[in-house]
């Protein structure tokens, strides 16, 4: 028995793969889908691009049985283990097209000359395939098809042949009013066969030298974790998949977070939003968004919806990128985290999680449990940029979050955090000082505190962005962030056509 608490388990993971049930037992914690699909099922539609969850060729859709109806997300297979695909059902390019012709999605890009040379065809088929089924949710009408929607939803996909225009068409006819089609007419059968998948058994496939796990509960999750602290915990793999995609490492001991009954709880009050560790990036938008607008575009520039519908909020923050785009918003906004360790928990400030570079305050056997997020009151005024090479699906150069509270005009308290600027998502204790009593619209007071901010940090070089760069940009985001609080007639932002809208 490879933990005390685990009772009742079973030794190997379960998916719907054509109309079937499938149940693998002999495979190795690292093994991603897209292997497996190529290699062993040679579903070889499903195409090998970047590797790295980038440009989208290997997009395949994942459904599960969720409130009583079927969610369907497109996911990157290259960068996602086998092992998540437990409880769903996988939907690949073959699947979609019947004895009685195309899918509707197909017969659309055929339509409109959606394709060229084809390589990139499968994936953005199969994320316009789960657009799709958003809208037979929604609807005639649905807002997934207004353009700004599609646009969010092919970020993830890139094309360097056709052009957009063409492919953005043929979504925006076939979501606008959207038919049934043959998942859609047998949802009852594959709801009842997912919702028997859903069992409340812990999964442990393996030795205790090497295994997949997939703790039901928490209690199980703690016990394994104990038991085996050197194992590797697994959110969303957004970024383990990167290790063993390009660094090649096989991974020996996994314990995946999917399967934890409560994991993914969103809880709202007055005075805070809480956050479990495997709430999807998807899931948290609209909460986030409700918190701050900003926030809220932050999240709907957060990778693609293929990576917001694997990666997790915990799996961000317990991964410590010090470009990480949560990290310096939470921190600015005054997020605690809870950790669990066996059946103690602890609590303490964002910002004193990160130790340095990818360390953190997390011993041995402990976990990212729970975030909690205070919500902003009538004093606050929170502002938060992203500053990028490409404008979607990119990592940051500079990410700058601002929370000021503000009294009878001047700021009375300020939490200041950047990404990108140092080993660690930080604040800028110095500048936050330099801020205290100062006007928004005292030049004067804005360039004491940029000058406080240039003894905040000393960033780095790399490929993103000079040392030199960064310094520049963080000095103009604050100064930016003062005309806003001010108030001004300038521009001080480019327009984004899907700014405050519903990403997913």
């Amino acid at each position: 028995m490879p933990c005390s608490r685990i009772i009742l388990m079973r030794r190997s993971i379960r998916f719907v793969f054509r109309g079937k049930t499938t149940e693998i037992a002999d495979f190795a914690p690292g093994e991603t889908l897209l292997d497996w699909l190529r290699l062993r099922a040679r579903a070889t539609g499903t195409k090998e691009g970047c590797a790295e969850g980038d440009c989208g060729a290997c997009t395949v859709v994942l459904a599960r049985a969720r409130r009583g109806e079927i969610e369907h997300k497109a996911v990157n297979a290259c960068i996602m283990l086998l092992a998540q695909a437990d409880g769903a059902e996988l939907i690949t390019i073959e699947d979609l097209a019947t004895r009685d012709g195309l899918h509707p999605v197909q017969e659309a890009m055929v339509a409109h000359h959606g394709s060229q040379c084809g390589f990139c065809t499968p994936g953005i088929v199969m994320s316009l395939f789960a657009h799709y089924q958003d809208a037979l949710r929604q609807g005639e009408g649905a807002p997934v098809a207004a353009r700004a929607a599609i646009c969010d939803r092919l970020a993830g996909n890139l094309c360097r042949c056709t052009g957009y225009r063409p492919i953005i068409d043929a979504a925006a006819e076939v979501c606008s009013q959207p038919k049934a089609d043959h998942f859609a007419a047998r949802m009852q059968e594959r709801l009842a066969v997912l919702t028997t998948l859903d069992d409340d058994l812990d999964v442990f496939a393996g030795s205790d030298e090497r295994f997949l796990a997939a703790p039901a509960s928490e209690d199980s999750l703690a016990s394994l974790c104990l038991a085996h602290p050197d194992a590797m915990l697994v959110a969303g793999a957004t970024d383990l998949g990167l290790t063993i995609t390009k660094a090649l490492a096989a991974p020996g001991k996994v314990i995946w977070l999917g399967r934890v009954k409560g994991f993914d709880r969103i809880e709202e009050s007055g005075a805070h939003l809480s956050l479990m560790a495997g709430v999807t990036h998807a899931d948290a938008y609209r909460s986030l968004q409700a918190l701050h607008p900003d926030l809220g575009e932050i999240m709907r520039r957060f990778g693609s919806a293929q990576v917001r519908a694997s990666g997790t909020v915990g799996g961000n923050i317990a991964n410590g990128s010090p470009i990480g785009d949560l990290a310096p918003c939470l921190i600015a906004l005054g997020t605690r985290i809870e950790l669990r360790h066996g059946d103690n928990l602890r609590e303490l400030p964002l910002e004193d999680f990160f130790l340095g570079y990818r360390k953190q305050d997390r011993s041995p056997g402990e976990y990212v449990r729970r975030l909690v997020i205070p919500r902003l009151n009538d004093a606050n005024s929170f502002l938060a940029y992203k500053i990028s090479k490409r404008f979607d699906e990119d990592i940051s150069a500079v990410l700058g979050a601002f929370n000021f509270m503000m009294k009878d005009g001047e700021i009375a308290e300020a939490r200041i955090a950047f990404g990108g600027m140092a080993a660690t998502p930080s604040r800028a204790r110095q500048a936050e000082a330099a801020a205290r009593g100062a006007r928004p619209g005292d030049d004067a007071a804005v360039e004491a505190m940029v000058a406080a901010l240039e003894r905040d940090f000393t960033p780095i070089d790399d490929m993103r962005a000079s040392a030199a760069y960064r310094k520049i940009v963080a000095g103009n985001l604050l100064r930016k962030s003062m005309m806003e609080l001010a108030g001004t007639d300038k521009a001080t932002r480019i327009s984004s056509p899907g700014f405050a809208h519903a990403a997913e």
